[in-house]
């Protein structure tokens, strides 16, 4: 079987792929040796551990070529976050990616600087994609519609809408990123039903929950980053001299 296709075999609603994401060689082996079957990027994680912002503020070139050292470094398939494709024609953001050995990706359809992109356009984009990676590239399209929305219900049709859009133009899954409702999580789940959906797993989160709500995959995010961070910052706080 294809890294793609184990990748995709392991998208079970209910049973989630939990996946702890990278952002180097080293972090995507120590993913491996605690025994994940895939191993994750995240772009905020990369971005900044190459001294950039996320939100495609680092140059594409830089990105891939993290990704294809953490591809090098392991055995599992590796999924990409891939942002909002860097301003790349879709058979060439399908290209460099498999390319850098990339087994899925995450698309997510907010342009930074510009906003949420037109449903209509962000499927074509994804279809494109779709048309030119084949079977090679689990496409895992982010719905952003909930981002920065203090009544996450009242954007859910809009989520469900383009969440069937996507799945329609060839995405294997859906992430709509940040929900903060488990019964919203849950409608959601239920109104894309059966397809795949990935949820995410924040701080003092409930693995067992998004289980529940019937999620395929689970993300943190920059979790383990930012935690990693945190702890050396405390360390060198307790190093420095009086």
């Amino acid at each position: 079987m294809s890294a793609a296709g184990r990748l995709r075999s392991l998208h079970v609603p209910g049973t989630p792929l939990l996946l702890p994401n990278a952002w180097d060689a080293a972090s995507a082996r120590l993913v491996e040796q605690a025994g994940f079957p895939v191993v994750a990027t995240s772009s905020a994680a990369v971005a900044e551990a190459l001294g950039f912002a996320d939100g495609q503020q680092a140059p594409v070139g830089e990105m891939l070529a993290a990704a294809a050292r953490i591809a090098a470094a392991v055995e599992v398939p590796v999924t990409v976050d891939a942002e909002a494709g860097y301003d790349l024609p879709p058979a060439e953001l399908a290209e460099r990616l498999l390319g850098a050995g990339a087994a899925g990706c995450n698309l997510e359809d907010t342009v930074p600087g510009a906003g949420l992109r037109d449903v209509a356009e962000q499927a074509d984009y994804l279809a494109a994609v779709r048309a030119a990676a084949g079977d090679a590239l689990v496409l895992n399209a982010r719905v952003d519609v909930f981002l920065g929305a203090q009544d996450q219900a009242a954007v859910l049709d809009e989520a469900v809408t383009r969440a069937r859009a996507y799945l329609a133009a060839g995405a294997d899954c859906v992430y709509p990123i940040l929900v903060r409702s488990a019964e919203v999580l849950r409608e959601f789940v239920e109104a894309v039903s059966p397809a795949a959906v990935n949820g995410n797993l924040r701080p003092g989160g409930d693995l067992a929950e998004l289980a529940d709500a019937g999620v395929a995959r689970v993300s943190l995010g920059p979790g383990l980053w930012r935690a990693q961070q945190s702890w050396l910052a405390d360390q060198l706080a307790a190093l420095k001299p009086a």
